[in-house]
Parts: structure tokens; C-alpha cells; sequence
């Protein structure tokens, strides 16, 4: 079995992935460490040390291949197939993530969107129809969904984590501020802007 990354080199690696999906979609063919490390706000040599733990990608004066180092890295993250997410609230947020390109680009897919609000349930959103809350952790299981979006007020967030995790979901992405509670074999990643701001503001005065 490979050596498990750490996370910092994950991080990154999910970064430079980010930053060649996009630059492919502009038209560019290849791209170099420099330009990466912009970007990213990685120093360069950290960029090429990086990529060359896993073999020689790029070439001095040339740079990348967009087209094999996108493939490398989704073989060294394991992320090259399709992945179901469950997406649960269909307000102006969920809406937002549901349209959003972003997830499609990366080999994932909204399977399921989930609201317990009446007036939103057996509307449509892109070309799902949205289900009732209550049917989540069945259809879940039904889907094989590994992956949750929580997009619903805080107050609900507690409650759909647990109908996630009952359903299988080892992996959820929480848009609220409620620390969630979860089973040892769930991971949870909080998306929180204002954190991000915070950093960045950090090392910008500091």
C-alpha cells in the first residue's frame, strides 16, 4: 500500500489541482512551477518539491503538461472517478452549490438534494427534483453517497449530520457554524469564509 500523503502535502496537491483544472479550462496547455506557486501562494521550490516526490512531471525552461500532471495528481489523491454527494438544503446556498461548475470539474456529482421546507419539495433544482428531508439516510444507502453537503440553517445542521452518517456518508461538508457531533469514522470539513478571511487577514498585517 502507498504511503499515506500528509495533510499539508494533500492540501497542496488538492490546490495545484484546483489551479490546472482552471487554467485547462483557459485554454492553457502547460503551466510552470512559477505560475503555480502564484496562485497557490506557495513558494515555488515547494510547488517542484511537491510533484517531484511522485516523479519528474515537468521540464526546465518547458514546465507542466496540464493534461498529465491534472491526471497524475488525480491518481495520487484518488479523485480520477465519480463521487455522489448528498446535498441537503435547496435554499439560495444550496441553489448556489447545486449550479455551481466547481464540483463537476473535480469528477464529483450532486446525486440528491434534500429540504424539509414543503414549498421547496418536488421542485426542481438543475435537473433533480428536490426530496424531503426525511428520506435521507434511506436514499443515502440507496445512492452508495460518501460524500454530504450541509446547507440548512444551523439549528438543522445537528440533525442532517446524523441522517447523513446513519446513511453512510463518511464525509461531510458543513456550511453552518454548528460543531457537529459524529461518529469517529465520519470526517467533517467546516467552510467557513470568514476563517479564511481571518487568515489571510493575519498574515497580511503581520
Amino acid at each position: 500500500m502507498a504511503e499515506k500523503l500528509t495533510l499539508g502535502v494533500a492540501a497542496r496537491l488538492s490546490t495545484y489541482l484546483r489551479i490546472l483544472t482552471q487554467s485547462r479550462k483557459q485554454g492553457l496547455e502547460s503551466i510552470s512551477s512559477q505560475e503555480i506557486s502564484d496562485y497557490a501562494n506557495v513558494n515555488p521550490t515547494q510547488v517542484r518539491r511537491d510533484l517531484s516526490t511522485f516523479g519528474k512531471f515537468g521540464k526546465r525552461g518547458v514546465g507542466y503538461k496540464i493534461d498529465s500532471l491534472i491526471s497524475e495528481i488525480q491518481a495520487i489523491l484518488h479523485t480520477g472517478g465519480e463521487h455522489a454527494i448528498a446535498l441537503v438544503g435547496a435554499g439560495n446556498l444550496g441553489s448556489a452549490i447545486a449550479t455551481s461548475a466547481m464540483f463537476k470539474d473535480h469528477g464529483f456529482h450532486i446525486a440528491a438534494v434534500f429540504d424539509n421546507d414543503p414549498r421547496r419539495i418536488g421542485g426542481q433544482l438543475q435537473e433533480l427534483v428536490v426530496e424531503p428531508a426525511s428520506t435521507i439516510t434511506s436514499r443515502c444507502r440507496e445512492l452508495g453517497a460518501v460524500l454530504g453537503v450541509i446547507a440548512t440553517p444551523p439549528g438543522s445542521a445537528q440533525e442532517v449530520a446524523d441522517q447523513l452518517a446513519e446513511g453512510g456518508v463518511k464525509i461531510l461538508f458543513n456550511y453552518t457554524e454548528t460543531l457537529l457531533n459524529v461518529p469517529d469514522e465520519v470526517i467533517v470539513h467546516t467552510i467557513n469564509p470568514a476563517e479564511e478571511m481571518l487568515y489571510a487577514l493575519y498574515f497580511y498585517l503581520t
